[in-house]
């Protein structure tokens, strides 16, 4: 029997464990549950939002951005059938269809206060 991690990509490796520490991180730090569904997202989004309102300073929350767009493109992954590729240290979400996806990026995006995970996957699933 081949497991779902025996069949995914080695692209998949680091933004699988980046998502699942922030789920964990959420999970015992902030009493947020994270389930890797489309809705969660909106928990997520809120989440940035609100350190970036408190002034948080980008540097203490990079790892974090980069942990809650890997979870974001985990909810991709999971919901279209997409696959994580990688070049060069970045990662990306790559769709059925063939559109590529910056979910990383995106989490920068929101806490500059320009963007949405949420938004994100809503046009990543569409098809």
């Amino acid at each position: 029997m081949t497991t779902q991690a025996e069949t995914r990509p080695a692209a998949a490796t680091k933004p699988v464990r980046w998502a699942a520490d922030a789920v964990a991180t959420m999970r015992e730090g902030a009493r947020l549950r994270l389930d890797y569904s489309e809705q969660s997202l909106w928990r997520v989004d809120r989440m940035i939002e609100s350190l970036r309102r408190e002034g948080t300073p980008y540097g203490a929350v990079e790892n974090t951005l980069r942990g809650f767009g890997a979870y974001a493109g985990e909810v991709i992954a999971r919901q279209a059938g997409a696959e994580w590729w990688a070049s060069g240290g970045d990662h990306w979400i790559r769709t059925a269809d063939g559109r590529m996806w910056d979910p990383i990026e995106e989490a920068r995006r929101c806490f500059a206060g320009d963007g949405s995970l949420r938004l994100l996957c809503r046009d990543a699933t569409l098809s």
